[in-house]
Order: C-alpha cells, then structure tokens, then sequence
C-alpha cells in the first residue's frame, strides 16, 4: 500500500520533476530510432568501399589456437541448430557474454556497445564493434565468421541483423533475461516481419552438461585455484594487508594459466582474501585492512580459463582460533563433509539443500545460513552467465545427472557482538559421475589444516 501524505507529497513530486525530462527523451529516443530505421530499411546497403561504411572487414591476421577442439564447437552449434528446427526458429541473435563464449570461444568487452553470435541453420557470425579489431574473428573456431559494424551510423548492430537475417523463415531466438528494455524494443522493431522468441532458458539446459573437453579444463581450474591458494598460506603474515596478500595470488595463478594454455587470452582471474568483519559476505571485495592473528579469515581463489569458472574458498585463521570460532567452523566443516557425501546422480537439487538444513538446525545454526548450497560450474564469472537450474538450494527440483559440475559450498554468517562472529565457507568443486561424484578440490580444509602457525 502507498500513501501519500503532506510528507511524501513533496519527496514525490520532486522525483516526478526529476523523472519526467528523461522519460520524454526516451521516448524521443525510440521516435528517433524509428524514424531512423525506416530511412535505414528504403536505402541501400552501402558499398565496402563507402568513406563511412556500416559494417567493415576485420578479419586481421589467423584464426587462434582454441583450447576446444573443432568438433566440439561444431557439437554445441549442433545442438543449438536442431533446437532451432525443432521450434521452427529461423535464427537466433545471442547477445549475452556467456552464450557467445559457449557458442562461439570468443569473450568481449562491451565498453556500452552490443555484441552478438548470430546462428542460421546454414552460417554462424560474431557480431561484434570495431574497437576489437581483428580478435574477434581470431578467437573463433574457422566455422564461424564475423561482422564488425561501425560507428559512423547509430544501430549498426541492429542494421546487421536485420541484413544477415533476410529472408530467413520462421521465428528470431533472443536472451530475454539479457536484453534491456531498450534493446529488446530496437530488436523487435527490426525484426518486424519476424515474431522473436526467448531461448535463454533453453540454451541454459544446453550447457548443463559439460563435454569431456570442458570437465578437463574445469579440472586445470581447479587445480590451479589450488596453487593460488597455496600462496595465500605461504604470503599472509601478522600485519600484511588483504590486497597484497590477494595479489600475490591471483599473479600465481595466471602465471600457471599461461603457462598450461600458452596460446590463450589472460582475462579476469582474481582473488578476494578477506579478514574480520569483511568475512561477512561471500563476495566481499579486498580492502587495504591488516590481518591479525586469531581472527577469521576467508581465501577465495577464481582462476578464470577462456570463459571458464572455477573457484576455491576456505576458512583458515593464523596462529590460533578462538573456541567461540572453533565451534562454528568445525560445524560448518561437517555440514561441508556431508554435503558433498550427498551430491550423485539422481538426487535432486532441493533434496540436498533440506537435508544440510536439518544438519544445521540441530545445532542451532540455520539461521545463520545466507545463500545456497552450491551452484553449476561453466561460462560464468561474477559479470555474467549463471545456471541458474542447478543451483543447490530449496527451490531448485532439478535432478542431478553425470557431467553436471557442481559446487559445494556452505556458508554461515554470524553478526558482529555475537559469539563466534565471522563469516564461514568452505567450496569445493564437484563433477557428477555415472556412480557418484568426483571431487576435483585437493586443497585441504577444517581447523586440523588451516591454523597456520608462523
């Protein structure tokens, strides 16, 4: 219920003043776009060799070595194109950084612009903006071109689009999750002879289950994570600050990236090492604080390979752990253990989560718990891509099968002025196999490992 009172009258109408110059413009903006566009759609397309074209070549130098093999790249368009049939799409627009490095090896960067993989039963181009020079085309598997539009007219994107579309039957696939308002009205606009239909959901199944190719490079992650974490324990000393302590990681494990793929673009590996009070949330960032000995503190390693996530992250405390804190960590540690005793196919996703709920709730401790219990590995990083149908919490029914690769990873929070105060997590990386689950962590965890004694 909202209520408007002599109070709120002035607040709100205020922010009407405020709100009402933009919302003009936008839609003075969409009048523009369309203005534009059917101006766009009565001219010819123009010529290569125009001063200011609309889409130039930049196709610069040799397609790159990929760490996927052709045939497996071919698979995942395989899949994607007869999804496509089967729904009578006629192509699909990908614009989201995680289906583009799925279906396509290449990973961009925005910087504002739009991106896309568009795939027709017959072609498959990267879409990408000139800043990128020639890399797009590089990155990508031989099966798949590009187009680089320009920015000499606004919507070249779009002009693209609708130019590699022509004459294509059947529905346009896009990532409704991914679009914005504003790009999904522009889209839509240019497809007018098309009904766009959403295939994010779908393509979200498609990479569920991982490829032998992709398990082997989760497999390099995760033992990688394991080296940046082993520098973590060698750097932190009484007074040394997060950030230094993080870098020293997250420089170990690119160096091993480079040199496990020499061939491969080294891009957004990091590290968050947090302390004290900062333990609090998982995804805390690292600040210039000073660690201390006897207080909590948190390891989260994330190598990132060619799109692909993996992580580690630990409790662990230097010198000594006080017995409120000892308590609470040895808890979080067996739920951890019985966690990851519980992952195998055919279990359901809720089915787990309810199980270490019970766990937790006979030590009092449930509602301390902050998110879920574990999550699907693959494209994603903390900007893009989740799979959000293997996700280990009470609302996820979604069965567990071989080659889905899951995290294990239970968190605790308890608020400052309390016993115990901190923030706990454990995580370990799981692939499902026929028969059970391999866990792919090596890296040691609980009180009887990580009280590092300096």
């Amino acid at each position: 219920m909202y209520l408007w009172t002599n109070s709120t009258r002035p607040i709100l109408s205020g922010a009407i003043k405020l709100v009402a110059p933009r919302f003009r413009r936008s839609c003075a903006t969409l009048t523009e776009f369309n203005r534009r566009w059917q101006h766009m759609k009565a001219k010819e397309p123009l010529e290569q060799n125009d001063e200011r074209p609309r889409v130039v070549n930049m196709r610069n130098g040799e397609k790159a070595v990929s760490i996927f093999s052709q045939n497996e790249m071919e698979r995942r368009l395989g899949i994607l194109r007869s999804f496509m049939d089967d729904h009578a799409i006629g192509g699909v627009v990908l614009t989201s950084v995680h289906n583009i490095n799925y279906f396509s090896d290449f990973i961009y960067t925005s910087f504002g612009r739009p991106y896309g993989l568009l795939v027709t039963q017959d072609k498959a181009i990267t879409i990408s903006a000139g800043p990128d020079g020639g890399h797009p085309w590089r990155r990508s598997p031989s099966s798949i071109d590009n187009v680089t539009y320009t920015d000499w007219q606004r919507d070249n994107f779009y002009y693209v689009i609708v130019k590699e579309l022509q004459g294509i039957p059947g529905h346009v696939g896009c990532e409704f999750d991914h679009l914005t308002i504003e790009s999904f009205k522009k889209l839509d606009w240019a497809l007018h002879h098309a009904s766009v239909v959403d295939v994010s959901i779908p393509t979200m199944y498609m990479r569920l289950i991982k490829s032998s190719e992709e398990i082997e490079v989760i497999r390099n992650g995760a033992r990688i994570a394991d080296i940046g974490a082993g520098v973590i324990v060698d750097t932190m000393q009484d007074g040394a600050r997060e950030h230094e302590i993080a870098l020293a990681s997250t420089q170990a494990m690119v160096k091993e990236i480079a040199r496990t793929y020499p061939e491969r673009e080294l891009m957004d590996t990091w590290t968050w090492f947090q302390s004290g009070i900062n333990t609090d949330g998982a995804h805390n960032p690292i600040t210039t604080k000073k660690i201390k000995k006897g207080e909590i503190l948190s390891l989260n390693c994330f190598p990132m390979i060619s799109g692909y996530y993996t992580a580690l992250e630990r409790t662990l405390f230097l010198d000594h752990v006080p017995d409120a804190l000892l308590r609470i960590w040895e808890i979080n540690c067996e739920v951890h253990r019985r966690g990851i005793e519980l992952i195998k196919p055919g279990v359901r996703c809720c089915d787990v989560a309810w199980a270490l709920n019970d766990l937790y709730r006979q030590h009092d401790l449930l509602k301390y718990r902050t998110f879920g219990y574990g999550h699907s590995f693959g494209t994603l990083c903390h900007y893009y891509g989740r799979e959000a149908a293997v996700e280990i919490r009470e609302d996820i029914e979604t069965t567990l099968k071989p080659n889905m690769v899951v995290s294990m990873e239970p968190m605790l929070m308890i608020p400052e002025g309390q016993p115990g105060a901190g923030g706990y997590r454990e995580h370990d990386i799981l692939v499902v196999t026929e028969d059970g689950v391999e866990d792919i962590t090596q890296f040691p965890f609980g009180p009887e490992h990580l009280i590092i004694k300096k």
